[in-house]
């Protein structure tokens, strides 16, 4: 081995000896990011908590809820590419914590729809906040990837980014009890009340907390030259990186994007994983009253076990896709073999169609759900793959694609019952996506690289 190969290997195994042991800020960074994804889902979660209560005290109808319920999804989707665009102008740091901030101001401000006499007052003026809590929401998982990008060498990305992504689990088993708890000794506003006070102090705790890694206070030179040697895209938010970016979003290089066959099939891919998220937070309670027998008590302790099965396979997924970079191979093996791996343990919840057995059920579901959590490494792989002059607009078109299920999926499992009187299609429907997912991982993303655009 050549000197000059060495000293690339080095940085990233062994220290020299006498050299700097590097700092971990890194990893504070990435809790930084679990907590406030965690408080990002269980905002979006407060309404299925106080719903019902709302609902009952002000009149609402499940048609009126129904279209409250999708305000969050139509305008998250449609903030994506501006939000990401103003990640790539203004810097992750400033932009997520006015993203915190405004999110948390209109969950906190929900709490006092109870004042506004009709139901249809109440019901447009709580649309219009949950609209806006989307919208808010919208630069928060593509400011997650570009953080991410910028901190974490492509040998720990896997693990970093399967950590924020896994507190979407954690905080429904976290949360979900909590707010319970409030709906019932204080009453529904006070959930809004508490989550929204939650997020604002968590947003002057990331501004004074989270820095770039150049400019934070508590890294080192040894951890700054260990995360650069590895790939990590630390001039990301520099002023001179950012030049180009105060012209606006520039449409062809957006066009580069929607065109590149890779980057194509990653986005397909995280639509159908998304599709098997957005059926558990939906239609899985319901299919367990529905089709299982099983009562509300009974759903309320049974609902938490696939959460907490994802939450473990997200955190797993992530380790074992470093673990195979470490040991050798590509990043395109080590980043497609977890997904692989993964959506074929979703597919198995096709079974539950085929047992009676109520703890069968459950363990097959618990399964299929830790799957979809150990298989979640989309925002690794944007992470590895978006070009650093667009970061935050290749997270959000990927985000994009991938939340588009957030409105097909209830809608197209609700026909499939309607039409069939059962869920044994939506089941089918579910696993098939898991399919698609790895079909699209194995013959149309390719190999796994980061995009040079074209000037």
């Amino acid at each position: 081995m050549s000197m000059n190969a060495q000293e690339k290997v080095l940085p990233s195994s062994l220290p020299m000896p006498g050299s700097q042991k590097k700092t971990r800020a890194r990893w504070f960074i990435v809790f930084m990011l679990f907590l406030v994804t965690a408080i990002n889902y269980a905002d979006r979660a407060t309404l299925s908590i106080a719903g019902t209560d709302m609902s009952n005290q002000l009149g609402l109808d499940s048609v009126m809820m129904g279209y409250v319920f999708s305000a969050f999804a139509w305008s998250y989707v449609a903030g994506q590419i501006p939000g990401g665009w103003l990640l790539d102008r203004f810097g992750s740091k400033k932009v997520y914590f006015w993203s915190i901030f405004l999110w948390s101001c209109f969950t906190l401000l929900q709490g006092f729809i109870g004042f506004f006499g009709t139901a249809g007052t109440a019901v447009m003026i709580l649309f219009g906040l949950r609209f806006l809590v989307g919208l808010a929401e919208a630069p928060s998982f593509p400011a997650n990837s570009r953080i991410v990008a910028s901190w974490f060498p492509s040998h720990e990305r896997g693990t970093a980014a399967a950590t924020f992504n896994s507190a979407q689990y954690f905080a429904t088993v976290l949360f979900a009890p909590i707010m319970g708890y409030i709906t019932y000794t204080f009453g529904w506003e006070y959930v809004f009340y508490f989550m929204g006070a939650v997020g604002i102090i968590v947003s002057f705790i990331w501004m004074k907390a989270v820095y770039s890694p150049k400019e934070h206070p508590r890294i080192n030179e040894a951890e700054l030259a260990y995360i650069e040697e590895g790939g990590a895209l630390t001039n990301m938010d520099q002023t001179e990186t950012k030049k180009a970016e105060k012209k606006g979003v520039n449409w062809s290089q957006v066009k580069q994007l929607l065109t590149n066959r890779m980057l194509l099939g990653v986005y397909l891919g995280q639509y159908c994983i998304t599709t098997l998220t957005y059926f558990f937070l939906t239609w899985f309670p319901v299919y367990l009253v529905q089709e299982r027998g099983m009562t509300i008590l009974e759903v309320g302790f049974v609902a938490s076990l696939p959460a907490i099965c994802g939450f473990l396979g997200g955190i797993l997924g992530g380790m074992f896709s470093d673990f195979l970079l470490r040991k050798g191979f590509s990043l395109t093996v080590a980043r497609k073999t977890p997904i692989v791996v993964g959506m074929l343990m979703s597919m198995t919840l096709v079974a539950a169609n085929y047992v009676d057995t109520q703890w069968v059920v459950i363990f097959v579901m618990a399964l299929a759900f830790f799957g979809k959590g150990f298989g979640a490494l989309g925002w690794a792989v944007v992470a590895d793959t978006s070009p650093k002059e667009m970061s935050g607009v290749s997270g959000g078109l990927f985000n994009t694609f991938g939340n588009i299920a957030g409105i097909t999926t209830p809608i197209i499992i609700g026909y499939i019952i309607a039409t069939t009187g059962s869920f044994n299609g939506a089941l089918v429907f579910v696993g098939a996506n898991a399919l698609v997912a790895i079909c699209s991982y194995l013959f149309l993303v390719g190999e796994i690289k980061r995009v040079e655009l074209k000037s």
